[in-house]
């Protein structure tokens, strides 16, 4: 069974764009960093990020992670295994 989901991208038929107002925020972050992560464009950027950009991106990704969840949410959204 998968654990992953993406199902947001697949519905989401609003207005992506940034600035509007805190909900179509939240809506065009989640819409780029789903479209970001998908299989076949991600393995493509990796390839051509230098050594300092995957270290700066891993490092905000997870500085983020460890503020704003707590070790259980971390384990349970994050890793999967909770």
């Amino acid at each position: 069974m998968t654990k992953h989901s993406h199902y947001f991208i697949e519905r989401f038929n609003g207005f992506v764009g940034f600035g509007l107002d805190r909900p179509t925020d939240e809506n065009t972050l989640i819409y780029y960093l789903q479209k970001f992560s998908d299989d076949a464009l991600i393995q493509t950027l990796v390839k051509r990020m230098s050594d300092a950009e995957l270290l700066a991106l891993f490092d905000h990704l997870g500085a983020l992670l460890k503020k704003h969840l707590d070790k259980e949410e971390y384990h349970q959204l994050f890793l999967k295994d909770g």
